[in-house]
């Protein structure tokens, strides 16, 4: 594509139906959009075997990067519900927010679905497979992880870290985002 057609592309969200998130991000992949399917491992067990299985980090949710004015041909996609939207307008993701998943999935850290954290010590990871990204530290006995939100959906993911990465944003820096 030209840059000048990238230049109004942003991240969305597209809700669909319950297990359909591999089939919708295949065929958007298909239709020539750039899709994200944050996927994590998850040990299955049932009462004579268990195995590993990918499940979806947010699962009724495909992102995909697209012009809002060119996005009927998502909506075709039989499992697809619609885009998050307020009204008719589909709201988009920051790109930070999307851009600190996808560093995520690319660590090979554990990553796991969890409780969306709208407060709490935020942090930069200054060092590690994650270094730049910023979120919330959750310390827990001998575990630490990093939480990572998207706000639009108040949905986070955590992601098992090392203390040491951690370096505190300082006090200004939080203070708009934690109501200090």
């Amino acid at each position: 594509m030209m840059q000048t057609e990238q230049s109004n592309h942003q991240w969305f969200a597209l809700r669909v139906k319950s297990r359909h998130e591999k089939a919708v991000a295949l065929a958007a992949r298909g239709k020539g959009f750039e899709e994200f399917l944050p996927l994590y491992r998850w040990r299955q067990t049932w009462s004579d075997r268990s195995k590993w299985v990918e499940m979806p980090l947010f699962p009724g949710y495909v992102f995909c990067r697209l012009d809002p004015a060119r996005r009927l041909p998502l909506l075709t996609i039989p499992g697809v519900l619609n885009f998050v939207s307020m009204g008719r307008t589909p709201v988009p993701i920051e790109d930070a927010e999307i851009a600190s998943v996808q560093a995520a999935i690319r660590s090979d850290l554990v990553t796991e679905p969890c409780s969306f954290v709208d407060g709490g010590q935020r942090v930069r990871l200054e060092r590690g497979p994650l270094a730049g990204t910023e979120g919330v530290l959750i310390e827990a006995a001998e575990r630490h992880q990093v939480v990572v939100s998207l706000t639009i959906l108040r949905r986070s993911i955590a992601v098992n870290i090392e203390r040491r990465w951690v370096e505190p944003l300082s006090l200004q820096m939080t203070a708009g985002i934690n109501g200090i």
